[in-house]
């Protein structure tokens, strides 16, 4: 027996998490019964899932993408405004998922892949995995706002893990750092700037752990190594 939102990341449907929130919805069924307690059990052997009345079924191959996100796409299957996404970049006839997010107006690094469990393993905060950004924002920054950044700044009454935040250079009229973050909250960067009145006006993923973008073309993808896999499992 094995856990049903394991089950479903095993499929290559999403993260554990994301599976959670998929049958607490009511958007899963076992054995065409609905279920939406979460802890619930299946026989890989016998029972039959279903994710909105599609069968779903384990992967047996898994494919792991490097991808050079351009600004001007989403990180989704397909997007409600007609808007490019990350998939219309990706020419292979696999059912891939991406591990986390990059915003519209983002760009850089970023993980497609059917492993649910790894996607788990990089996106759960408890895991702490360091992701590196290249940041400009307009105008010059005080040490006193870079220290709030550093120790975890509060939005809205949310408060932000802390960051590593290195000012790396000044030039016409942008200040460029590098900031290292933990989380990774649906647009934290941008946010933590914003809460010290600093607008971000480029935002580029180079780093998740040692794993590093590298000379990757911006929209070009590649898979990754072996040792390159081996790595991002044992961050977990």
């Amino acid at each position: 027996m094995i856990r049903l939102n394991k089950y479903l990341a095993d499929c290559g449907v999403c993260s554990r998490r994301k599976a959670d929130e998929l049958i607490l919805s009511g958007r899963v069924t076992v054995n065409s019964k609905k279920v939406t307690e979460l802890g619930t059990t299946v026989n890989e052997d016998n029972d039959s899932v279903a994710v909105d009345k599609r069968k779903v079924t384990p992967v047996r191959e898994l494919t792991y993408i490097m991808f050079n996100k351009p600004k001007g796409c989403v990180t989704t299957v397909s997007d409600e405004k007609g808007r490019k996404t990350v998939f219309d970049y990706i020419d292979l006839k696999k059912r891939l998922f991406p591990v986390g997010r990059l915003d519209y107006d983002s760009e850089g690094l970023l993980i497609l892949t059917n492993d649910g469990n790894l996607t788990q393993v990089l996106t759960h905060p408890s895991n702490e995995i360091p992701k590196v950004y290249i940041v400009k924002i307009e105008g010059e920054i005080v040490e006193s706002d870079l220290a709030i950044i550093r120790k975890g700044a509060v939005v809205d009454g949310e408060k932000f893990g802390r960051a590593k935040v290195k000012v790396t250079g000044v030039e016409n009229g942008l200040t460029r750092l590098e900031v290292t973050i933990f989380e990774g909250k649906n647009r934290e960067i941008r946010r933590m700037f914003a809460a010290v009145e600093k607008n971000v006006v480029f935002l580029k993923r180079v780093a998740i752990g040692d794993l590093k973008l590298g000379g990757l073309s911006r929209g070009a993808y590649r898979f990754l190594t072996e040792a390159e896999i081996e790595y991002l499992k044992r961050l977990g």
